[in-house]
């Protein structure tokens, strides 16, 4: 699973996951991506069953980049215990997800495999999504403009 090497602090504050992404919200390596259209935390374990259904599909072609790192430490308190005594032990790590964030990256196979793989990517997430081409959010960004 994937999370950090080091961190500078083991326990973050939550945070707020108002507003777009701003970086991260175009195609810069493959042909297709996969696009958040909704705020989440979205876990180490979630990425990895998405990776391994993409790879799967494709089998042995094409090349699949994962756009999101899981670099946020969430932490909870045992069950049953009393309010107090302090933050709770690092549970698991999450990457912090806006809409319109490219999650997924694929290229090297045809455009049917590709939606395919990424449509198998997406039941595994937490999060609405869609596939969009580079050509899609190309077009997109220049319209709106």
């Amino acid at each position: 699973m994937l999370m950090p090497k080091r961190v500078k602090r083991r326990k973050q504050f939550r945070g707020s996951m108002a507003g777009k992404a701003l970086r991260g919200n175009t195609i810069s390596n493959g042909e297709f991506g996969l696009v958040s259209l909704e705020p989440a935390w979205i876990k180490s374990n979630q990425i990895e069953a998405a990776r391994i259904a993409m790879t799967r599909y494709i089998k042995r072609g094409g090349k699949v980049w994962i756009k999101i790192f899981p670099d946020k430490p969430v932490t909870t308190k045992p069950a049953e215990t009393r309010m107090g005594s302090g933050k709770g032990s690092l549970e698991y790590w999450v990457a912090v997800v806006k809409p319109g964030r490219v999650m997924f990256e694929i290229s090297g196979v045809p455009e049917e495999t590709a939606r395919e793989a990424l449509r198998l990517a997406m039941h595994k997430l937490p999060v609405k999504c869609k596939v969009v081409s580079r050509a899609d959010l190309e077009g997109g960004a220049g319209s709106e403009n």
